[in-house]
């Protein structure tokens, strides 16, 4: 899925929503552990419930890796079940991986080869910290995406990313001036933390057509509204996350119906966001 491919997702479902399946085993709903596979089943009835309002879903693959093979297997059903929406939902591998070419190739293809691993999704989450070399493999796949860690939300972010050298220029910023000459706004996004709104109205300045994976609102306590007046640009160029809050909304029996009105409830606020700023 291109860039322009997206952007017409997002003004057909008048959302950019992204569904988090970070589907924590000690959190699924006492009910379902009595089907075989827990995990898949909880993540086919979030799906079911929230297609028609989310343009993305991004499983975090430390939740399904922690499992061992029935993890994976449970990823793997999930895989195969959003490919019957190919078309309809863009898939993230959330998984921060950065390492050197040799490594970071096979990383790639664990995530993008279907004939090699059985997974193909269109984008990763990847770390910058080791320089280009560690990020290119990634964007050696036709029609696939990274994702770089930019400036993110949780709190130890401070430790390194913030840091400015003498000429009062921060980290991330480095990271986003010299990466984005590695790919093109068509093969490469960036994660930009909600809890940091305040900082892309400075973060466009330097990627102003990159989409921006925006974690953090919801149980995070990020703000659309905020995201939205520093974020959007003429592509809408922003997913925004949400995990906990939609996945968690219940943990009793009606949890589907509850992620539902969660994710309806963004969705909503999302369409009224695009429709003041002429994107639909």
């Amino acid at each position: 899925m291109n860039r322009l491919d997206l952007f017409h997702l997002i003004q057909q479902k008048k959302s950019f929503l992204c569904v988090g399946l970070d589907s924590d085993f000690n959190k699924i709903p006492k009910h379902l552990l009595q089907m075989e596979d827990p995990v898949f089943e909880f993540n086919k009835q979030i799906i079911d419930a929230t297609l028609k309002y989310a343009v993305a879903y991004k499983p975090n693959l430390a939740f399904y890796e922690s499992r061992g093979v029935k993890g994976m297997m449970s990823l793997e059903k999930t895989m195969a079940y959003l490919e019957n929406f190919k078309t309809e939902v863009f898939t993230i591998a959330d998984a921060k991986r950065g390492d050197i070419g040799n490594t970071s190739t096979q990383y790639a293809i664990s995530v993008f080869d279907r004939q090699a691993s059985g997974f193909s999704f269109d984008a990763i989450t990847v770390a910058p910290y080791m320089g280009e070399d560690s990020v290119k493999p990634f964007l050696d796949f036709p029609g696939k995406w990274a994702i770089v860690l930019a400036l993110t939300s949780n709190k130890g972010s401070d430790d390194f990313q913030l840091f400015a050298d003498e000429n009062q220029d921060k980290l991330f910023e480095r990271v986003l001036e010299r990466s984005s000459k590695w790919g093109t706004a068509d093969n490469m996004m960036y994660v930009v933390g909600a809890t940091k709104a305040e900082m892309l109205e400075g973060i466009r300045k330097i990627v102003p057509e990159h989409f921006l994976l925006v974690p953090g609102v919801g149980a995070q306590g990020g703000d659309l509204q905020a995201v939205a007046k520093y974020g959007l640009n003429k592509y809408c160029g922003l997913l925004v996350n949400a995990s906990r809050s939609i996945l968690f909304a219940s943990n009793g029996l009606d949890f589907a119906e509850k992620a539902a009105l969660e994710a309806s409830s963004m969705q909503k606020e999302m369409e009224t966001v695009l429709i003041e700023n002429h994107l639909i």
